[in-house]
């Protein structure tokens, strides 16, 4: 199979663009790049939990839309085309404690079209019971010339 992203894109590449952001602050880890998948572990750590020292269900969402940003954009021509979130939603399906080590996560295309894509992202925990479920909805933008 012919991989969908732009070649030579490496994790490196990606774990790079994301230093200095809300990714690097959180503790996102690129873990695999794939033909059509892109995966990352996330800490379940003071900087990810809720008061009840659970994970937030907004650092689920982060790492969702996080994952999903970043395979839509290296999946475009970056000379003609970016891509931007329009609408993302979760379904939390089992918690995790502060200190309960990582959240794994990958994004797959379920839609690849001219003017918007749809990613799905798993989250589970180490023993791989899913955590949460997100779809994140991007537009594609055709850059200004």
């Amino acid at each position: 199979m012919q991989t969908m992203f732009q070649p030579g894109v490496t994790l490196q590449d990606i774990q790079a663009m994301s230093q200095n952001t809300m990714v690097d602050h959180l503790g996102i880890e690129y873990t695999d790049l794939g033909d059509n998948y892109i995966s990352a572990k996330m800490p379940v750590d003071h900087r990810t939990v809720q008061p009840l020292r659970m994970l937030h269900g907004g650092a689920s969402v982060v790492l969702s839309e996080t994952l999903g940003s970043v395979a839509a954009n290296i999946s475009v021509d970056n000379n003609k085309f970016y891509c931007v979130g329009l609408e993302i939603n979760a379904n939390h399906i089992r918690s995790m404690k502060e200190g309960d080590g990582y959240v794994f996560g990958t994004t797959r295309p379920i839609h690849l079209g001219k003017t918007t894509q749809i990613w799905e992202t798993r989250i589970t925990n180490a023993d791989d019971k899913l955590i949460c479920i997100s779809r994140l909805t991007v537009a594609v933008m055709k850059k200004k010339q």
